[in-house]
């Protein structure tokens, strides 16, 4: 049953085990067919991208109402506080033990993918006006998961590193320390380098984007993850703090 529905797309929570299939489906399709070829494609013969993760999530669809294609999945992990942060997909790559203090629900959004044939804007908007719901619907004061930059070279993102680190780092009192054994530690290597702001937001993928402009921040590092062939950030975004116009905008998205 859809959550609603706007234009040609509906909104729906995955509700059967073929629901959270197709997710996988998209999923392998975005983050792993686009990057393999022979040998190493064929690997993978049952096409999912899948972890003991997905048991425990939310999983939210958007469909074309008209075909009824898969055009954008995530899931999402309520927590009631940081004393569970330990259990997130996130604090496999990031020692998060000082976010294991915060009093306050978390909700933890991941896997985050949209179809390559599909370029709607409208289609994140639904996104995050669902996960505007979920926040409200469970009192969440703060929204976090790890945002991924395409491939593993980080000078293609120089300047996106630079404006992260200039204006975006986590308070020192929930930042993330380092736990992945592969990671590119941007705010000491791009200490005196200032950003061309242009090409820092040009480059910056459109869900960190997102999360910036509702007052996100990052952790000093990237984490280098050579199997999903990704550069990512650990990504907070402290509800109260999100500017009320901002908020407005997504709940009516």
């Amino acid at each position: 049953m859809a959550i609603f529905n706007l234009g040609r797309y509906s909104v729906r929570r995955a509700e059967t085990d073929e629901d959270v299939r197709r997710a996988q489906q998209l999923r392998y399709l975005t983050f792993i067919a686009e990057r393999e070829m022979g040998d190493e494609a064929a690997a993978r013969d049952d096409g999912l991208d899948r972890d003991t993760f997905d048991e425990r999530c939310i999983h939210i669809l958007i469909e074309d109402k008209k075909s009824g294609q898969l055009v954008c999945c995530f899931r999402m992990m309520p927590l009631k506080d940081g004393s569970e942060i330990g259990q997130s997909y996130s604090a496999q790559y990031y020692d998060l033990s000082n976010l294991s203090t915060y009093p306050d629900p978390m909700l933890e959004m991941g896997r985050f993918c949209i179809h390559p044939e599909y370029h709607d804007p409208n289609i994140l908007r639904l996104a995050w006006r669902e996960v505007s719901r979920v926040v409200d619907d469970h009192g969440i004061e703060l929204l976090f998961g790890c945002s991924s930059f395409e491939g593993v070279e980080a000078e293609a993102y120089v300047d996106s590193f630079a404006l992260l680190k200039e204006q975006h780092l986590a308070p020192k009192r929930w930042l993330p320390r380092v736990k992945a054994p592969k990671v590119f530690r941007f705010a000491k290597a791009l200490k005196p380098r200032r950003p061309d702001l242009k090409i820092a937001m040009r480059r910056m993928p459109p869900l960190l984007r997102s999360y910036l402009l509702l007052g996100g921040w990052v952790s000093d590092h990237a984490v280098i993850d050579n199997d999903l062939n990704t550069l990512h950030v650990f990504t907070g975004v402290e509800i109260k703090a999100v500017p009320p116009k901002r908020a407005q905008l997504l709940r009516g998205a």
